[in-house]
């Protein structure tokens, strides 16, 4: 056997890993941290390198709401099992009462109705999205720092042990899930750093956060305002059971832009797998696209504001339109901007198109699509009668 001194790349990951690290990136906006922590530990596991008995991972999300935390995970399990309804999602403002746990574990036997409480934890439910492939659960325990004392001491036991013990003493083992806890703490202090009133810094560092250009120090800053404020809340035991704590950043102008884009391609696919069977095709000019930006642009509540904007100003004024029949399977609309109105314009620019058409037009963005259009793609609309395009 030949002796070798062939330096090797521990840096470099299996495709697996890559294929997830490039799906995400195309659903998440400004938040490459956390992708890169989220691919450490899929890897570690994708190697059988996870340590045993404990979950998966255990990952701490912390930053200003509307930045991404929840929209993460439920990326990821639309990346690896093609459904974000696969998060199990806990939202420990429910749970601020000791009594209430019952609703996560099941009443204990004795308890009247003890045999109708189902529990949201249990081992049937965290692993109904199990395939062959991957065995793989999600849990999302929303607002952390709501939670009651019970569901702290449970917290605990998951985190560390990846065992818990229902009402009628079933275990249920969390050594195969993904366990995400989010929280809202050190906001304030996070945008008052970004967003200073006063001193000499303040129109740097709002120069900064405006142009979506940030440097190291500031996002330095940023991030142990948050991890101090973790530490304020969170006891040490809580916190060494976590692998990774991120700190998401606080959403600027080139990121919104981004994220327009990725509501816009969501809207589309929600006509082609809605829209009561009759999908269309829509298109934004950009005084559309600059109109909805500006309407939906407020940094204190990221994009969760831009979201409510295309929903009040696009969404809506479309379904009125479908529900009119103004509208039909096969159009083609042209959404514009007109200043003296101030609102958003629609008009139709072609109908009658078949479906690869409005596939092709949409772009490989809504792809793969399911529903209506999906089932009708090698043929065409049942409205279209030539399969030409007309325009007007």
């Amino acid at each position: 056997m030949g002796r070798l001194n062939k330096q090797l790349d521990p840096t470099q990951t299996g495709i697996e890993a890559e294929k997830l690290e490039s799906e995400l990136r195309k659903r998440i906006v400004g938040q490459d941290e956390a992708i890169d922590q989220i691919i450490n530990i899929y890897q570690t596991n994708l190697a059988g390198m996870s340590s045993p008995g404990r979950p998966i991972g255990n990952f701490l999300f912390m930053g200003p709401t509307g930045s991404g935390k929840t929209r993460l995970v439920e990326a990821l399990a639309e990346s690896l099992v093609g459904d974000s309804r696969a998060v199990i999602k806990i939202d420990c403002a429910e749970f601020q009462h000791s009594h209430e746990i019952a609703k996560l574990i099941g009443s204990p036997p004795g308890y009247l109705g003890h045999r109708e409480t189902h529990p949201l934890l249990s081992q049937e439910v965290l692993n109904q999205y199990h395939t062959e492939r991957l065995k793989v659960s999600f849990v999302l325990f929303d607002e952390i720092e709501k939670a009651s004392d019970a569901l702290w001491n449970l917290l605990l036991g998951i985190l560390d042990k990846a065992t818990l013990t229902l009402g009628d003493n079933r275990r249920v083992d969390f050594s195969r899930a993904l366990i995400f806890m989010t929280s809202n703490l050190g906001a304030a202090e996070m945008g008052s750093i970004l967003r200073p009133n006063l001193g000499f810094g303040a129109g740097e560092a709002e120069r900064q956060y405006s142009s979506g250009i940030v440097d190291g120090k500031l996002v330095d800053k940023v991030a142990r305002a948050g991890m101090e404020a973790a530490r304020r809340k969170f006891s040490p035991e809580f916190m060494n059971r976590i692998d990774k704590t991120v700190v998401f950043k606080a959403l600027g102008a080139p990121e919104l832009r981004k994220i327009l884009g990725l509501e816009l391609n969501m809207v589309q696919q929600r006509i082609f797998t809605q829209a009561n069977g009759s999908p269309f095709v829509f298109s934004l000019t950009d005084a559309a696209k600059e109109y909805l930006l500006s309407e939906g642009t407020d940094m204190k509540y990221g994009a969760r504001h831009l979201k409510r904007a295309i929903e009040r100003h696009l969404v809506h004024p479309l379904s009125n339109l479908i529900a009119t029949e103004q509208v039909r399977g096969g159009d083609l609309l042209r959404v514009d901007y007109e200043p003296g109105q101030s609102r958003l314009t629609f008009f139709k620019d072609a109908e009658d198109m078949p479906a690869y058409t409005m596939f092709q037009m949409a772009g490989a963005t809504t792809a793969p699509l399911q529903g209506s259009l999906a089932a009708s793609a090698v043929t065409e609309i049942p409205r279209a009668a030539n399969g030409k395009a007309t325009r007007r």
